[in-house]
């Protein structure tokens, strides 16, 4: 068997083999089970992505969370919506996006604290984004030991980004978020369900995930 993969041509290989991942392969993954140089694979990866976009095909070779996999390229983004989703609503709602924006900038972060800053009890956004594989747990507070969480290589993936210094530049809008974080640290209203005047234990948005 090992002589048969090492006998293939690697283009056509790397081809058949990322048609069935189903996360991003690392070079050295796929140099290992091809049993080609690091380097040689690394060409032929670059080769074959530049070679799809050159062709204008409805997919591309992406390199994304330190691994390489296929993508339907965005310009087709409403031709395969409409086959996946057929009329199904399969996109995040409002507050789950904002939870999870307030995870990716400030994390590791608590659950208390996302909830400060969006001024809501986010405990059920936050359980839908775990059961997604978008956030996972970092740890614990040190002073509060209060559980942290930070999103994972499977967010990096679905946002197409090789890692999180590609996430857009927030700077001109800190100073307004962080007015708001400190505004509600003090006046955040309970969230003990049972309180008389405490708004429901999950945002209504939190109702309708995915």
């Amino acid at each position: 068997m090992r002589s048969a993969v090492a006998g293939l041509d690697l283009r056509p290989a790397l081809e058949a083999v990322l048609m069935v991942v189903d996360e991003p392969a690392t070079e050295e993954h796929l140099a290992k089970i091809l049993q080609r140089p690091r380097r040689a694979v690394a060409v032929a990866l670059r080769e074959l992505a530049d070679e799809y976009t050159a062709q204008g095909r409805g997919f591309e070779l992406r390199l994304v969370a330190g691994g390489w996999r296929y993508y339907t390229r965005p310009a087709y983004a409403p031709a395969v919506e409409g086959f996946v989703l057929d009329g199904q609503h399969a996109r995040l709602t409002q507050a789950a996006l904002e939870t999870l924006a307030v995870v990716a900038y400030r994390q590791p972060v608590s659950r208390s604290r996302v909830s400060a800053v969006r001024g809501v009890n986010c405990d059920g956004v936050m359980r839908t984004l775990l059961q997604r594989g978008l956030v996972e747990e970092a740890g614990a507070e040190p002073e509060t030991g209060a559980i942290l969480y930070r999103t994972t290589n499977y967010f990096l993936e679905r946002m197409g980004l090789r890692g999180l210094d590609e996430l857009p530049e927030l700077a001109p809008f800190l100073p307004e978020a962080d007015a708001i974080e400190a505004e509600t640290q003090e006046g955040l209203p309970s969230f003990d369900p049972d309180a008389p005047d405490a708004p429901d234990a999950r945002d209504a948005d939190d109702q309708t995930e995915l």
